[in-house]
């Protein structure tokens, strides 16, 4: 009977099957029937002001000496639900008269901080007048905040109506036990746990847990879901929502993917002809989001949330440029014709492309692919959260354009403006609000104050700032107008008007002075990560690292789920050559972001450090995923993937290198690659290396290919062939050719001639040369053929032998320098050997 009442209340209204089965069967308590028909119909307030719910929260109007206010909700609701009384239908009542409670108070606070239009009425209504003269209105806010300050992260100064917040919390965090009867109750405390992080300066783990164990709950009552497609696809785009914001970037995409797969929609990018500007004669390819549905699916199931009409929506501006059109206008408009999206699908549309974005780099073609998001979404305006998702999205992706810049001013000043507009009542701003993201109502005017920097006008952004107390924005915007000590002195003002650790921190940023956030770490009681936090970087860009260490883990201590911290504490470790501190920190990176290439490649040079080589091989391996086009990464993954011996990997590496980098070249590698293949070692894998021979040529192909020059880089690829000594005359005539072109590098490189000791080396490998070309004539049936590979070599080794005696030859005594006697002996010898088999060749020639 409970699930008949939650799930209207957790879509928001009531079908027209439900209405009748309602008003007849559901509803048996006339008082907890009125509270629930007006939560339905979208009069919250009347909820809260009901003198039902004022019983409950102000009962005798008696309040304990020292009792907070979150303790005395506390004890209230608890009071109201734990009454003797053994009628199974009243306790179930009660639960549903605290559930309507707080939805209403979500409702209601997203109402006062996201939607509009502000409330009608004071929420110290609500409390007993002995509670409000128990202490002064401003400690009782600052109580209230301090309440909702979790893990270290201060609430924004600004928002509206906290109160109602702390009662959903109190009643869906410490009440929610007792309210067993409720299956649907978690998924409320989803949408708080959502609300409340959006409030927060930094991300909680505590609400993150408290998130994991809420969809946790919904999930094992998914049988009750069965029937209700559209809330369903709402539960899987909130719980994608909550995971994109703690970074579970995997989880995100299943339950995005899972939406999908509910939906039966089909949504892709593609490519098609049109045109984009008013004077563009032919059609060129553009880029669109094509969405179709499975040809099974029924439409009706959607059609159960009805559209807001288009006059109570914001106004979506037009671009009126003189040459860039509105829309693309497409050759063949009639194919790509968009289905009526319902509101979940619309949502879907809307998860998909948060996902996309989360999931790519701040990049032109990546912006141009959320437009064709943002574009499909607002040709059907429908739904109020859909449409102001959309458009402030839009803004953030036209704001660098010159020709757009313009309109998106104009449309971020119509969604603020909106917030105040009356016409469009709460219910249809409300409708898929909680699987949207709809910015908050500061973030959206902060947007606007970043537009107006960017347009020059930064006194007015300034002013925009102040009013919005986001005083680190302030600061910028006077350091940017040059008034330095302007800075300081708005930060000290506010400081007297009232002490808080974040403007502690805030002069401590500006002034790079300690005392500073020591005081605001001594304010907040010793429990402000932001403290420590920002005291941490000031030691790290002074190179006091060990302080720093310690200041970033008091901060950690504080909040587990601070990704830079994290990252920076690494870094500091790394300074202090403290690798495994590194090793640990890096890890609870990729632990928070999977998908941060950096957090892997720096981990596993920290493996590198502990000698841990095998693992450092398989963060490589995870930093690539996340990253293939970074060098460095790749760079580090070669060597280690040598150390460790998986030598495929490596030559796949090498070939990735050379994909990215013009001019690399280690020639090192590829002395390790081609001893392992030639000697055939066993690999990481069991594997004979000597499997890899085809792989290896086809690389040194393309190496010598590219470094034509490098001796060295012949001598690898003729050690390849056999060295000159293979069973096989073919490989060993291509390692002559090879060994051939690696000498006349040798000679052509300058400096060696006049340093006896690589000219010895030279004379050595020239000598080498020598012999593999008589082996190699020895094979030759062909007389002329082996004539003229001994030809060259003789060559090669007179003119080396020649140079020797020019310049090694001693003047006074007309011998050559000692350390090169033995090697011009033997090159005279072998060149008379070269010249007595050529001529044997010569007479069997003729």
């Amino acid at each position: 009977m409970l699930l008949s009442v939650e799930i209207p209340v957790l879509r928001g209204f009531l079908t027209g099957s439900e209405a009748t089965e309602w008003t007849q069967n559901i509803i048996t308590d006339p008082e907890t029937g009125s509270l629930l028909q007006s939560l339905v119909e979208g009069d919250f307030e009347a909820v809260l002001l009901s003198p039902q719910v004022i019983d409950v929260l102000t009962g005798d109007d008696s309040c304990r000496e020292g009792e907070d206010i979150e303790a005395y909700l506390e004890r209230r609701l608890l009071l109201y639900l734990t009454a003797d009384d053994d009628d199974d239908d009243q306790q179930s009542n009660r639960e549903l008269t605290v559930m309507a409670i707080a939805v209403s108070c979500l409702h209601l606070f997203a109402q006062s901080n996201w939607t509009g239009p502000p409330l009608s009425f004071h929420v110290w209504d609500l409390l007993p007048s002995s509670l409000m003269s128990s202490q002064n209105p401003q400690l009782l806010m600052e109580g209230i905040q301090s309440s909702l300050l979790l893990d270290g992260e201060s609430v924004y100064s600004l928002v509206v109506n906290p109160f109602l917040l702390l009662l959903a919390r109190v009643i869906l965090t410490k009440v929610a036990p007792r309210m067993e009867r409720l299956q649907l109750l978690p998924w409320w405390t989803l949408r708080y746990v959502n609300l409340h992080q959006q409030i927060l300066e930094a991300r909680s783990l505590l609400l993150l847990s408290l998130a994991r164990c809420s969809m946790d709950k919904v999930l094992k009552c998914q049988s009750a879901l069965s029937d209700q497609r559209s809330l369903a696809i709402q539960f899987y785009l909130e719980s994608a929502y909550i995971s994109l914001t703690y970074y579970e970037y995997r989880a995100a995409k299943d339950h995005i993917n899972r939406a999908k797969e509910l939906s039966g929609l089909h949504i892709n990018m593609t490519g098609v002809l049109g045109k984009r500007t008013r004077f563009q004669e032919k059609f060129l390819a553009q880029l669109i989001l094509e969405v179709k549905r499975q040809e099974d699916e029924v439409d009706q199931r959607f059609s159960e949330t009805t559209p807001t009409p288009q006059a109570s929506l914001p106004k979506d501006y037009h671009l009126d440029d003189d040459t860039v059109l509105d829309h693309i206008s497409l050759a063949e408009p009639d194919q790509y014709q968009l289905p009526d999206l319902s509101a979940e699908e619309q949502a879907l549309i809307l998860g998909v492309c948060a996902d996309f974005q989360k999931n790519n780099p701040v990049h032109k073609l990546t912006a141009e692919e959320l437009l064709a998001f943002t574009s499909c979404i607002l040709s059907q305006p429908k739904f109020w959260s859909v449409e102001v998702t959309a458009l402030c999205l839009r803004t953030k992706l036209e704001r660098g354009r010159s020709r757009c810049v313009e309109r998106a001013m104009m449309q971020t000043q119509a969604i603020v403006d909106h917030f105040e507009d009356k016409s469009c009542p709460v219910s249809e701003r409300l409708k898929v609000f909680y699987c949207c993201q709809v910015p908050p109502r500061w973030a959206v005017q902060k947007l606007l104050a970043s537009l107006l920097i960017d347009l020059g006008c930064i006194s007015s952004a300034l002013l925009l700032y102040e009013k919005l107390e986001l005083w680190e924005d302030a600061v910028v915007c006077y350091e940017r107008l040059g008034q330095h000590g302007k800075a300081e002195e708005i930060v000290r003002r506010e400081l007297e008007k009232k002490e808080t650790p974040s403007l502690y921190c805030l002069l401590g940023d500006i002034l790079n002075d300690h005392q500073y956030y020591d005081q605001a770490w001594e304010l907040s009681g010793q429990r402000s990560a932001r403290a420590m936090r920002s005291k941490a970087l000031l030691h790290l860009r002074s190179k006091e690292f060990q302080q720093c260490v310690d200041c970033f883990e008091q901060s950690l201590k504080i909040n587990t789920m601070q990704l830079g911290v994290w990252f920076s504490l690494g870094c500091a470790y790394f300074a202090l050559e403290g690798y495994e501190g590194a090793a640990r920190a890096f890890q609870r990176c990729v632990g928070l972001e999977p998908d941060n290439a950096e957090a892997w490649n720096n981990l596993s040079t920290a493996y590198i450090r502990l000698q841990m080589k095998t693992k450092a091989f398989r963060t490589l391996q995870e930093a690539l995923k996340c990253n293939y086009e970074h060098w460095q990464i790749w760079e580090n993954f070669i060597v280690v993937s040598t150390d460790v011996g998986d030598f495929a990997e490596a030559i796949k590496a090498y070939h990735r290198l050379m994909d990215l980098r013009e001019n690399y070249k280690d020639v090192q590698i590829l002395q390790i690659l081609v001893r392992a293949v030639v000697e055939n070692l066993t690999d990481s894998q069991g594997a004979q290396a000597g499997s890899l021979t085809p792989k290896l040529k086809e690389l040194l192909g393309r190496v010598s290919a590219r470094h034509s020059s490098d001796a060295e880089i012949w001598r690898q690829y003729a050690t390849l062939y056999g060295g000159g000594h293979s069973s096989n005359p073919d490989d060993s005539e291509k390692a002559l050719q090879f060994l051939s072109k690696a000498h006349r590098c040798e000679i052509q490189a300058s400096g060696w001639e006049k340093d006896p000791v690589l000219f010895k080396d030279v004379i050595t490998r020239a000598i080498n040369m020598g012999k593999v070309s008589i082996s190699c004539s020895e094979k030759k049936s062909n007389p002329a053929e082996a004539l003229q590979m001994l030809s060259s070599s003789r060559l090669s080794l007179r003119s080396l032998a020649t140079k020797a005696k020019q310049i090694h030859t001693d003047v006074a005594t007309g011998e050559v320098h000692a350390d090169l006697q033995d090697g011009v002996a033997a090159l005279e010898q072998l060149i008379t050997e070269l010249q007595e088999l050529s001529g044997k060749l010569r007479n069997q020639s003729q």
